[in-house]
């Protein structure tokens, strides 16, 4: 049996009418289908969405292989099972609900035969106002890493992945987290790749925010979530190495997903819930280093994560309540240093750091450079009107250039 170049994944649960763009997106690619597959596990759908499955397998035979069970409670189990049953060179995970570009799998398995990618990132897009980190598809690269690039903001399993370094390292999702679960699997294909390559020449995958908010991450509750990040630093504190790359990691789960959790909806819930969710963010915190990375993030951040971490949960009520009516803190200078003034700032008592508090430090006054004797006289002896047209004759921009005049003299263009 001729082994196919890629293998697409889809978990399905109730993600209709987004399924039929999905698949009608496979069916199109211009890969072709005898270089491709499609592996469908439908997770207990209740609307019909098995049915659409099955009705495309056998519209297409031999390109859709349909596997049934009942609902696993969340997209891991389904997605485990898919890659068991998956055959190609590579394999790409994509969500029921989001679609992909005609030219999709063709582009991505050439670039990663060409550069010999283990894990490649195409382009993705938002649709329906759904939030897609942009900052890595800055530019196509056939190699690219967590210190000199977005890559830790691109953790999600959209990607194209080698399915030797799959099988190799027995990578699977942890089917116990509900949201999530993509994240450390993704991170550890990553942190043991050989190279990671970026595709930003075309639209490939599109993302779509559904109507109803049905997203899997958009129902996780905040427990669920902290579960999750805990998942992702354990991978990162294995595999990771310490500086940079693990810094990295770390600050864009302390800088994004955790205080994401301490914003206006934690007012919404009920003070038992409140307090343990400071008390999931506050291990966190402590077991995984966050203040490591303190300056690597914004200082409401680095107030929700401490207060957290010290059980203040009125205070966190309090920072959210003031942030709402204020906005942005007014800056407190004291010398050159630059502090956000929040009401918390040197208000005695159990107090918190300034260091909490720094958004920066005013750069020195820059120092005038002493001035050789024969740049004195030029200089003083002779207008600046004068000089600028003297440098017109060659001899004259000569001499000018022996005496290094300062290039505040030149008349724009850079050029006398």
């Amino acid at each position: 049996m001729t082994v196919p170049d890629v293998t697409v994944v889809i978990a399905v649960y109730n993600t209709m009418p987004y399924l039929i763009a999905c698949l009608d997106s496979l069916v199109r690619q211009t890969i072709g289908h005898v270089r491709m597959e499609v592996v469908a596990v439908d997770d207990g759908s209740t609307d019909g969405g098995g049915a659409v499955l099955d009705d495309y397998a056998a519209r297409h035979p031999g390109l859709f292989q349909v596997v049934h069970q009942a609902n696993s409670g969340g997209p891991a189990a389904p997605t485990n099972r898919g890659l068991a049953l998956a055959r190609g060179r590579y394999v790409l995970f994509l969500g029921a609900d989001d679609w992909l570009g005609g030219e999709a799998l063709e582009r991505m398995v050439a670039a990663a035969d060409d550069w010999e990618s283990d894990v490649l990132i195409p382009k993705q897009i938002g649709v329906n106002g759904r939030l897609v980190p942009q900052g890595i598809f800055g530019g196509t690269s056939p190699s690219v890493g967590f210190e000199d690039s977005a890559l830790a903001w691109a953790l999600a399993d959209t990607k194209l992945f080698r399915l030797d370094l799959i099988r190799r390292h027995n990578l699977a999702r942890k089917e116990e987290l509900k949201v999530y679960s993509d994240q450390p699997f993704t991170l550890a294909a990553c942190l043991r790749a050989r190279r990671i390559s970026v595709l930003a020449d075309y639209d490939y995958y599109f993302l779509v925010l559904r109507e109803d908010r049905g997203n899997v991450t958009q129902r996780a509750g905040a427990l669920d979530r902290i579960r999750g990040v805990a998942a992702v630093q354990w991978v990162a504190a294995e595999l990771a190495a310490p500086g940079g790359q693990l810094d990295a990691i770390k600050a864009r789960h302390f800088g994004w997903e955790v205080p994401q959790l301490l914003q206006d909806d934690f007012l919404r819930l009920d003070e038992g819930l409140q307090g343990e969710i400071c008390g999931g963010v506050g291990e966190l915190v402590r077991q995984f280093g966050a203040r490591e990375v303190y300056h690597r993030i914004t200082v409401s951040d680095r107030l929700r994560l401490e207060l957290a971490a010290a059980g203040r949960v009125d205070a966190v009520r309090e920072l959210i309540a003031y942030e709402a009516e204020h906005g942005d803190p007014p800056v407190v200078a004291d010398g050159r240093q630059r502090y956000a003034g929040y009401p918390a700032f040197r208000a005695g008592g159990p107090g918190l750091p300034d260091d909490l508090f720094l958004l920066g430090e005013e750069p020195a006054p820059d120092e005038a450079p002493q001035l050789r004797l024969v740049q004195q006289l030029w200089r003083g002896a002779v207008p600046v009107q004068v000089r600028r047209r003297l440098r017109r004759y060659p001899a004259w921009r000569r001499f000018a250039e022996s005496v290094a005049a300062p290039a505040a003299d030149r008349p724009e263009g850079g050029r006398g």
